[in-house]
């Protein structure tokens, strides 16, 4: 559909270009803005040493400052020399230059009054639900990230869907009349889903136009649900490297896309659960990965969502449901939603939030998208 999914040849081809395996990962040159400048493809060294690096979680030259030679040459599988080349040339890109060039690192101090109203005025998007909006105290908030996780069918990828979906709604009705972009990691993005939840948006709103306008004659909806797919840029991503490479890269594709409102990953775990082995590499991977999205979140306005899985923990002698990616992974965003089952109904709880209380409510899956929950949409038991 034209205008729907971005292909990602414009990765692999003359901006990214990169072998599944690690070790053929090589990343060409990229123009980028702002603190942009201290990411290693900057560094004047080979291709296939910022590729080393890159696979192996150091993807700004800030991750370079406090590791050793010794270790580097390790991570990297390269000779020491070769390894103290690289801290050498980091050390110099890296340096008083990007602290000239960056001058709001010292002189960007805000008083709290100001934070303040500028927490007030926070935009926010609406999950189609009364009730869950609630919790969240208006929707899923713009310039903060947003970890939503649960079991396997609760709703997850529906829930991303219609965010995409709902960030477009125009600013007379209530919306941010933007963008999305939808980060697929696992194929469960559905198209024809979309096209739903879209057409049951364009009736909300239509209906919603005809009681504000009861006495006299109601506007004509303009929007379709192709105008709504549009707007939604598609990633499909195969592996870790390309999930690394894609988020390094959004920075310059939403300074092209300025009204790109969310960008939702679906999942963030997939691949860091298949790919890797060494849990200290995945973490800085993970960390470097999760501080990139926040700056995005930050300096774009935007919300971004990461939905993620479950997975078992052995606590005091019992096995527990848990999110993936561990404790140091649930320090990296935001926010923390956590779907579940109670009986047969869905419910979201606020797990951490440094501006939400603690609290949960019930949601409903519907043919038409999120909604408040009731009793014809529970949970259908299995035989």
């Amino acid at each position: 559909m034209k205008g729907f999914e971005v292909d990602l040849t414009r990765l692999r081809g003359g901006i990214f270009h990169f072998r599944r395996q690690k070790e053929d990962l090589r990343l060409g040159g990229i123009e980028s803005e702002g603190d942009e400048k201290m990411d290693v493809w900057r560094l004047p060294i080979s291709a296939s040493l910022r590729g080393k690096l890159i696979s192996a979680g150091y993807t700004s030259v800030t991750s370079l400052s406090s590791v050793s030679s010794a270790n580097l040459a390790q991570d990297l599988n390269i000779s020491n020399s070769e390894a103290l080349n690289v801290l050498k040339v980091a050390s110099h890109s890296g340096g008083s230059e990007c602290l000239n060039e960056n001058p709001s690192i010292i002189n960007g101090a805000q008083n709290a009054w100001d934070l303040l109203h500028e927490e007030e005025s926070l935009t926010h998007i609406t999950t189609s639900c009364a009730d869950l909006d609630g919790i969240l105290g208006g929707g899923i908030h713009c310039k903060e990230v947003t970890e939503i996780g649960g079991v396997p069918g609760i709703g997850k990828t529906q829930l991303g869907i219609q965010l995409a979906v709902n960030v477009q709604i125009p600013h007379e009705f209530g919306g941010l009349g933007g963008k999305a972009i939808y980060i697929d990691t696992e194929g469960s993005f559905m198209v024809e889903r979309a096209l739903q939840i879209a057409d049951a948006c364009i009736e909300d709103m239509s209906e919603y136009n005809r009681f504000l306008r009861k006495d006299c004659q109601p506007c004509q909806m303009k929007m379709e649900p192709k105008d709504i797919l549009e707007k939604i840029f598609y990633f499909r991503i195969c592996s870790y490297t390309e999930q690394i490479a894609l988020i390094n890269y959004l920075d310059k594709f939403i300074a092209e896309h300025k009204d790109v409102k969310v960008v939702v990953v679906d999942s963030v775990t997939f691949h860091f659960r298949q790919d890797f082995e060494d849990m200290a590499l995945r973490t800085r991977v993970l960390s470097e990965m999760a501080l990139k999205l926040m700056k995005l979140a930050k300096k774009f306005s935007l919300a971004v969502v990461l939905l993620n899985q479950v997975t078992m923990k052995h606590a005091e002698g019992s096995f527990q449901l848990t999110l993936a990616l561990g404790d140091s992974w649930s320090h990296s965003c935001t926010n923390r939603v956590i779907l579940y089952w109670k009986g047969d109904e869905r419910h979201a709880y606020i797990d951490k939030s440094p501006s939400l209380r603690s609290a949960s409510a019930p949601y409903s899956v519907t043919t038409r998208g999120i909604r408040n929950s009731a009793s014809s949409h529970k949970r259908i038991k299995m035989m």
